[in-house]
């Protein structure tokens, strides 16, 4: 699998992405339902009818990984890393936004490893 970006470099394009957290989480909610339709899962606030839906928390299930990550008025999202086996919740952690990088970057990394299929979908989500 030599289309498999290494680690390093894809948490250093998160992190490029980060530094402007409201447009970074747009950015990257709209990306990963484009690379990982059924591993994503987006909450926007505001009602149906509203003109601007700005996203609201992110979640991102990989592997034994679920990844969410949750605006908060005027400052960093709140990030959190959940342990799963078989579905089930072992542990839950709320974690730095770098390390909550780190981890969707590993996750998208070994995910991508599982198969053409998958590496194509990170090809899509960097791309």
């Amino acid at each position: 699998m030599a289309d498999v970006p290494d680690f390093d470099l894809l948490a250093a394009s998160l992190r490029a992405d980060a530094r402007d957290t409201a447009t970074f989480l747009e950015v990257l909610a709209g990306k990963l339902e484009e690379a990982l339709p059924g591993a994503v899962s987006v909450r926007r606030s505001g009602g149906l009818f509203h003109r601007e839906r700005s996203v609201h928390e992110l979640t991102v299930t990989l592997g034994e990984w679920r990844l969410r990550l949750a605006a908060r008025p005027g400052g960093v999202p709140r990030a959190e890393r959940e342990h799963l086996v078989r579905g089930v919740s072992l542990k839950s952690d709320d974690v730095d936004l770098d390390v909550w990088i780190d981890a969707l970057a590993q996750a998208l990394s070994a995910h991508a490893r599982s198969g053409s299929t998958a590496a194509a979908s990170l090809q899509r989500f960097l791309g």
